[in-house]
């Protein structure tokens, strides 16, 4: 058995538990958000709706690097946001809470696809019954959609960290590589091998992704299928 603390060195372990931090807290911070959107999404009708849809999905399908630019541009110190958070010290370009916005943005669609399925599935008549009851809308939210939906919830919140973990081109553009600031995983390993020597480091932290990464998509689909399952007998 590998003993992982011996296995790896202080410079990946140091890539490895940022790496665990960014993702964690772009996770966290996009939860709100992703349960708010998604539920739009799937109950509420209102101008723009295809819109914010696409907006939402767009990450997916735009360079990783392009997503990276936007946000320099926007959270740079020259860019309109940035100007206003530098001075009171918020900056967030090329700091390691910068790598998690840009994760979290990378992540979010398949947050808000796990979710808007589970709100999808659940039958209304449910909600209705307890709006029938006296329940205010948004208890029935709480009481009866987001109890319902809590294992699609899980598993974008699992599918949102672990594309938090890999994420490299927005991230590498917006905050740069900078170690033990804003050097993960991706960016530690696209480093050692640019250095002679480096791929047996490279290879071990290749290792660490795919476990997480793998470890993350079965996690995901066993929720999935206890979803679809408690769906069937409700």
């Amino acid at each position: 058995m590998i003993d992982l603390f011996s296995w790896l060195g202080p410079q990946e372990w140091l890539a490895v538990r940022l790496s665990i931090k960014v993702a964690f807290w772009a996770m966290i911070v996009s939860l709100p958000f992703g349960v708010f959107v998604a539920f739009a999404l799937a109950r509420w009708r209102f101008p723009g709706k295809q819109l914010l849809n696409g907006l939402v999905h767009l990450p997916l399908i735009l360079p990783p690097v392009v997503t990276g630019y936007i946000l320099l541009v926007l959270f740079g110190p020259l860019g309109p946001v940035g100007r206003v958070l530098e001075p009171y010290g918020l900056g967030i370009a090329f700091r390691w809470t910068g790598a998690s916005l840009a994760a979290g943005i990378m992540g979010f669609p398949l947050l808000v696809r796990s979710l808007r399925l589970s709100f999808e599935l659940i039958d209304p008549g449910l909600e209705r019954a307890a709006a029938t009851l006296g329940a205010s809308p948004v208890w029935v939210f709480l009481s009866v959609s987001l109890p319902l939906a809590l294992p699609g919830l899980i598993a974008g919140a699992v599918l949102a960290f672990a594309k938090a973990m890999g994420e490299f081109g927005a991230t590498i553009t917006f905050v740069a590589n900078i170690p033990g600031e804003t050097q993960t995983l991706p960016s530690a390993i696209y480093a050692l091998l640019q250095v002679p020597g480096g791929e047996n480091s490279a290879l071990r932290l290749v290792v660490i992704s795919i476990l997480v990464s793998f470890g993350a998509l079965l996690l995901s689909e066993a929720l999935n299928r206890r979803l679809a399952a408690r769906l069937m007998r409700t």
